[in-house]
């Protein structure tokens, strides 16, 4: 018997590791990436987060796939039922199957066509704190809509997979016979992309798609009138931004709440917000502007939103305007709201970003093959029913032969293959005619099955025909596209109205009238600062390697145009921005104006009452003067585009009014001072200008101020009586101790 080995007695090490340390091995980070964050990256971008051309998402795909084949088209179930089936494919847990099935029910709102009929309490999109119930008192099943999602989906029309255990399997894409990625909003962030895309009416996709089958070059505009969203609301059209939305997928849109005042109860009802806006937001915002002292025409704000649909009541104080006060709380809260698109879409496992008529193309290209798979389908069936009934055909011939071959067939897996040789049929139809029942072996029933060869034989042959004719294949989509229309079409929910006619109206009465000290970064930094908080605020703090561009004197009452380095000038009010400290970063003008990507903003300028113009100065040596009543609208537009020419890189703007003298600056070290008077005024805001300063071979044009903002003291040696001239060489006492730069820190 072996000894017990004591207490104390311990295990051998392994001798392999013996005498060995921890070490730590370096690894480079891009390797690191590759092997450990890529593979994630790819898989939140393809499986997770960016809808395909079928207008869905996989964990959308996978909870209608299963209610599906659950047969949830005429009757309901508990929708806790639905959640646990839908594991099946769907591993990630219940709680994110149910929130799936949440936003695409016709309970909750989100989606203008919602797949689920739902029944119980699914919340609301438009609120952010009435919650849905739990999954086992709600009840589902899918909308009848859902036959054109799933319409001959058994018919091999698209592809499927093994599910994630190889249990069963599930399809890459649902067969939409309608354009439901521009029906269906759908919003995703991925890894370093995101999708945000807007849904359009039914009837306006569908009437689009059978117009541009029809003919590629139609105006997609003129049937694709706005994007509809499900809570309603005003859409102020804007053609410019639409027309770049439709053309490249990304931009954005407005869209404001509907309203009505009751005059006898001197309050305002607002019973439709923006999609992207909750009824809490706005009242948070509201009751923000109430403590502020800036909505003092409220007496009270509640939400009487009720079974009958949504509803917010602001009580008015007596004598108080609801047209002005409605117009400040469009500017001031999310009663009006910017809707930003970004069509990312999953093509060929690959994210696009699309306008729309590019996902037209790709709808109907994905469209065109599923039709043809269907077709193809039906034809390899009709083809191998035609060819068992020509081999009962034979048996026709001589039936008594064929049942006294079957008869003296010892075995009985010699009957097949004595048949074959008895009549010269193929196993299959050999099979066929011998699994026939005994009481169908008559000549009638035999008749009848022959009869069909001949009918079998031109539907083989309009199949056929079918699938060589793209004019067919064509026709069948767009004779889709009108049932869909008939059966399914709805009207509007999102009202259009144009900008030029809404009411400018103002409510400068309400607004406090104050001095601000305005600053701009050269990184796009907006601050506006009373004189008290300047004084005492200390020192101006700014990003790393960010510094000022621009700073003067304003009130808070005036208008502001900010120029950007795309061409482009947006319009806003100073009172829109909040009152800040030096020691704060302030507002990033780019996300607070709604920029393009890789827009900067560049000068900022005070229009006053547009009376006065702007010197455009560019590296060509030409400078245009535009009136500043060019800028001014009588609508509420905040962007206009074409702003200054393009034609050559800006270098200075300088605004003025009445006549002055500016001094112009060039890369070779000389100076021009010349009166504004001898430049024309243009009222059209791309004049590319007249040349002022003529320049040498690879010198250009540097920079350009008002002459008494400049440190020239020899003014007569380098004014001119007329433009283009050379200018004169800078003598060192006029060039100041401090360089100039491009848009340096002019005051107005």
């Amino acid at each position: 018997m072996a000894k017990k080995k004591s207490g104390g007695e311990k295990k051998p090490a392994n001798p392999n590791i013996v005498g060995l340390r921890a070490q730590v091995v370096s690894q480079p980070i891009t390797d690191t990436l590759e092997t450990n964050y890529m593979p994630y990256a790819m898989s939140v971008i393809v499986s997770r987060a960016i809808p395909e051309i079928d207008g869905f998402k996989p964990s959308h795909r996978k909870l209608l796939y299963t209610m599906y084949k659950m047969g949830l088209t005429s009757s309901r179930t508990k929708s806790a039922n639905i959640v646990g089936q839908t594991m099946r494919l769907n591993p990630h847990g219940d709680s994110a199957i149910y929130e799936t099935m949440v936003r695409l029910s016709a309970g909750y709102g989100a989606l203008l066509t919602p797949f689920v009929d739902s029944k119980g309490n699914f919340g609301k999109v438009y609120s952010r704190d009435m919650a849905y119930a739990a999954s086992r008192y709600t009840e589902a099943k899918l909308a009848g809509i859902c036959q054109e999602i799933f319409r001959d989906i058994d018919k091999d029309t698209v592809d499927f997979v093994p599910n994630y255990d190889n249990s069963t399997t599930e399809p890459t894409l649902l067969p939409t016979t309608f354009p439901n990625i521009l029906v269906s909003s759908n919003t995703g962030i991925a890894v370093g992309m995101a999708s945000n895309i807007c849904g359009f009416n039914l009837t306006e996709v569908c009437q689009t798609a059978i117009d541009y089958i029809a003919d590629p070059n139609h105006d997609i505009m003129s049937t694709l009138l706005a994007p509809d969203f499900p809570t309603g609301g005003q859409l102020i059209y804007d053609r410019e931004a639409l027309s770049a939305i439709y053309e490249t997928g990304r931009g954005s849109i407005k869209v404001r709440s509907k309203w009505r005042y009751i005059q006898k109860e001197n309050l305002i009802e607002i019973y439709e917000i923006p999609y992207s806006t909750t009824i809490e937001a706005i009242m948070d915002k509201v009751a923000e502007l109430i403590k502020a002292g800036r909505a003092k025409e409220i007496s009270d704000m509640r939400d009487e939103t009720d079974l009958s649909g949504l509803k917010l009541t602001i009580d008015l104080k007596r004598g108080a305007d609801p047209e002005k006060l409605m117009a400040r709380l469009f500017r001031q809260t999310p009663l009006m709201d910017s809707y930003s698109c970004n069509f990312n879409v999953l093509v060929a496992g690959m994210p696009r970003v699309m306008g729309v008529r590019e996902i037209l193309d790709e709808w109907l290209a994905w469209r065109t093959e599923c039709v043809k798979r269907r077709v193809y389908n039906e034809l390899t069936k009709k083809r191998e029913k035609l060819h068992l009934l020509l081999g009962l055909k034979k048996i026709l011939l001589d039936i008594d032969r064929a049942i006294e071959i079957i008869r003296n067939t010892e075995e009985e897996a010699d009957v097949v293959p004595n048949l074959m040789i008895g009549f010269g049929i193929d196993e299959t139809q050999a099979e066929y005619v011998a699994e026939i029942k005994l009481r169908n072996i008559n000549r009638q029933y035999i008749l009848r099955r022959t009869e069909e060869t001949e009918k079998l034989t031109g539907e083989i042959a309009e199949l056929e025909d079918t699938l060589n004719s793209k004019r067919k294949i064509r026709g069948i989509i767009t004779s889709e596209l009108k049932n869909v229309i008939k059966k399914y079409g709805t009207g509007r929910k999102t009202e259009i109205v144009y900008e030029e006619d809404l009411p400018v109206i103002e409510a400068e009465d309400t607004i406090p009238d104050y001095p601000v000290h305005l600053f701009l970064s050269k990184e796009g930094y907006f601050k506006k600062i009373t004189p008290l908080s300047l004084r005492m605020g200390g020192e101006q703090k700014y990003k790393e390697a960010d510094s000022l561009r621009q700073t003067f004197e304003a009130s808070n009452r005036d208008e502001l145009l900010i120029f950007t380095d795309m061409h482009q000038v947006y319009k806003t009010r100073i009172s829109d921005f909040e009152d800040t400290k030096a020691s704060a970063l302030g507002t990033y003008l780019r996300t607070y104006l709604g920029m393009e990507e890789n827009e900067n903003p560049i000068y900022m300028v005070n229009p006053g009452d547009y009376s006065g113009s702007l010197l455009f100065f560019f590296e060509n040596g030409k400078a245009a003067r535009i009136e500043l009543s060019a800028y001014e609208t009588k609508t509420n537009r905040k962007k206009l585009t074409g702003a200054y020419s393009d034609k050559s890189p800006l270098r200075s703007i300088v605004p003025f009014s009445g006549e002055t003298d500016i001094a112009v600056y060039s890369t070779d070290g000389r100076a021009l001072v010349f009166s504004t008077s001898l430049l024309s005024p243009k009222s059209t805001r791309a004049s590319q200008g007249v040349a002022v300063i003529t320049l040498k071979r690879r010198y250009t044009l540097d920079s350009a101020a008002l002459l008494r903002d400049t440190p020239i003291k020899n003014i007569q040696r380098y004014t001119v009586r007329s433009v283009p001239a050379a200018g004169s060489i800078l003598k060192p006492e006029d060039t100041g101790e401090e360089q100039m730069e491009l848009f340096g820190n002019e005051e107005q």
